[in-house]
């Protein structure tokens, strides 16, 4: 890769994913090498306990299309989300879980939405190949709270599976949780957000990071916090306005 900007940037939170992470640097590849895209793959290591991020050092060392953004501590997703968005270089940003479970074949499909929309959300409809149906009925209440105050109508909001313009991102301010309405705060800016269908695959290494007990409260406060902004969002319209043009320096 050379030093221009690539075409894409694919962002990838980390957290203790050692043994994901040869095998999804292979999947990526096979799944654009050949279409000559030019991309770059951001590994935001989380804080990570494993060698994960001596792993994506080595992926680096063999391939500059590889970049290692290493976090001192342990700072959560969103955190992870957000310095990999801040790090981007590419016109079209895709940003996607380590864990196997989404795959890469799919970002093709997705990137060709962009010419018509501003971002793509992901939904996992095979979704009984992946996950226990205790998750899968966690998720269909979840969803139904989260559309019924958000005022949204979202198939599946915890699918962090995603493509934008880079023109998205560029202003979007995130806090700890916010990852999970990305869409929705694009929204709220006046992008147009498409859900697509996805693939979603069973876990193959490791456990995962997140459960019932540890995000279904966190979530839901965050819901409402999303929901106090889109209440509080300033909406007006200008009538008339005379004067005004470029400031200019005394």
């Amino acid at each position: 890769m050379t030093d221009a900007a690539p075409e894409l940037s694919i962002v990838l939170p980390v957290y203790n994913e050692e043994e994901n992470l040869p095998p999804l640097w292979q999947e990526i590849r096979d799944a654009l090498d050949p279409t000559g895209l030019q991309y770059e793959a951001i590994f935001v290591d989380d804080g990570s306990r494993d060698r994960s991020a001596e792993i994506v050092r080595e992926f680096r060392r063999r391939d500059p299309r590889v970049r290692l953004i290493k976090l001192k501590t342990n700072a959560g997703e969103t955190a992870a989300t957000d310095a990999g968005f801040k790090a981007v270089r590419g016109r079209h940003v895709v940003v996607m879980d380590a864990d196997l479970q989404n795959d890469p074949r799919d970002i093709p499909a997705m990137l060709a939405h962009l010419e018509q929309w501003d971002a793509v959300t992901g939904w996992r409809v095979n979704r009984a190949a992946g996950d226990s149906w205790v998750r899968r009925l966690s998720s269909r209440i979840a969803n139904r709270v989260r559309n019924s105050l958000s005022q949204e109508t979202i198939h599946d909001s915890g699918c962090t599976f995603r493509a934008f313009r880079r023109e998205c991102l560029r202003d979007l301010v995130l806090y700890r949780g916010l990852h999970r309405f990305i869409p929705t705060l694009l929204r709220m800016r006046g992008f147009r957000v498409l859900e697509v269908p996805v693939s979603h695959r069973p876990r193959r290494f490791g456990t995962s990071k997140y459960g019932i007990g540890n995000r279904a409260l966190r979530a839901f406060i965050d819901l409402l916090a999303v929901r106090w902004m889109k209440d509080r969002q300033l909406r007006y319209e200008i009538a008339e306005e005379l004067g005004g043009g470029a400031a200019t320096q005394p």
